[in-house]
């Protein structure tokens, strides 16, 4: 193929790509929130199902999921803690979270501190999501907007980045990105706070704080990801999702956004109104 015929077909190639993103967008967004909005033990459930598709894929790219005690001991801890989460037993779900993370990292025959990690990484979210929404009154909010800021920043630094362009962000971690595409994100997920501040969700200066700070941190769990995918050499987690590769390529954002919400909300609510302390602010 000659220069001038790569070009067209570069972007005949994303223009298929983002169809695919829309596609899937279309289909999940509103299947992910429905299950949020019923809450309970179906949200409880999604989220075992994600985190164990996690857990899996961080296996794939570290080298270790042919460690069948490893993979299956992770999968049976996890879905011990959706089990008890379902149930309301948040201090046996921290309890087997730390039993899981110590019998991963005993049973792997190499590579363990990365074998370990991938566990706790997947365990960490799995609680962080059902404590957040565990508040009746206030959980779905503080999900919601955890969710909707960390879709803008992704579509917001998406079409920035494609868009403007210019400087690589950190092109030995992800040669794609760009500072446009961070800012683009950033502005983005301080719209979606002042959406809910618009709405009487809040009060406008700390939740375009919060806004701020959560889009922040969903763009550096982005890079740990991709972080992590370069150290092994891997591009893609996986191809289970149409034009977003695997569950870690289209959740990294979230799981950092999601731990770091479930955090200031403890410290806000504790741990029996997490959405509540969140959405205080």
């Amino acid at each position: 193929m000659t220069e001038g015929e790569a070009a067209p077909a570069a972007v005949a190639e994303q223009g298929r790509n983002l169809l695919m993103r829309i596609v899937a967008a279309a289909v999940l967004a509103p299947a992910a929130i429905a299950i949020a909005y019923a809450g309970g033990w179906l949200w409880t459930a999604l989220v075992t199902l994600a985190v164990t598709g996690l857990y899996v894929e961080w296996l794939m790219i570290v080298g270790a999921v042919r460690q069948i005690r490893v993979v299956a001991s992770g999968v049976i801890a996890l879905a011990i803690i959706g089990f008890l989460l379902a149930f309301g037993r948040i201090d046996a779900a921290f309890l087997v979270l730390a039993v899981g993370f110590a019998g991963v990292a005993l049973l792997s025959p190499e590579r363990r501190a990365w074998t370990a990690a991938g566990f706790f990484y997947a365990a960490s979210a799995e609680l962080a999501s059902v404590l957040v929404r565990l508040d009746r009154v206030e959980g779905f909010t503080a999900l919601i907007l955890v969710l909707l800021v960390v879709w803008a920043t992704d579509t917001g630094g998406y079409f920035a980045g494609r868009g403007i362009g210019g400087p690589k962000l950190w092109v030995r971690v992800s040669p794609k990105k760009t500072w446009a595409g961070a800012v683009g994100g950033f502005v983005a997920s301080l719209v979606v706070a002042a959406g809910f501040a618009a709405f009487g969700l809040g009060k406008t200066g700390p939740l375009l704080l919060l806004g701020a700070v959560l889009s922040i941190v969903s763009q550096l769990g982005d890079l740990f990801e991709s972080a992590v995918k370069r150290r092994f050499g891997v591009k893609d987690s996986s191809h289970i999702i149409p034009g977003h590769g695997g569950l870690l390529d289209r959740l990294d954002g979230f799981v950092a956004a999601i731990v770091l919400a479930a955090i200031f909300g403890i410290l806000r609510g504790g741990v029996d109104g997490v959405g509540r302390g969140l959405m205080v602010w």
